[in-house]
């Protein structure tokens, strides 16, 4: 499965975490958020290729599949959370 980047070519569902990841960091280096601290902690890609909380990487999953499947369009001007 492949993402859009601003100038048209692809992302893969990897590259499109990382790119998450990298603007969580940015975020957290603005704010020294604890919390964000915390979620990039888990978020980390560890040895073995998992990350270091296993849940994470189903959940990005299952994020990637809610906009994939239409449930989380740019229309949207309130996220679902839940």
């Amino acid at each position: 499965m492949m993402l859009m980047k601003e100038d048209n070519t692809l992302l893969t569902i990897e590259e499109a975490y990382l790119a998450m990841i990298s603007y969580l960091n940015y975020l957290y280096e603005l704010t020294d958020s604890d919390t964000l601290g915390g979620m990039l902690g888990d978020m980390c890609f560890l040895d073995d290729g998992g990350t270091a909380d296993p849940a994470v990487w189903g959940e990005w999953l299952d994020a990637v599949s809610k906009v994939k499947d239409g449930e989380m369009t740019k229309d949207d001007n309130l996220l679902k959370l839940s």
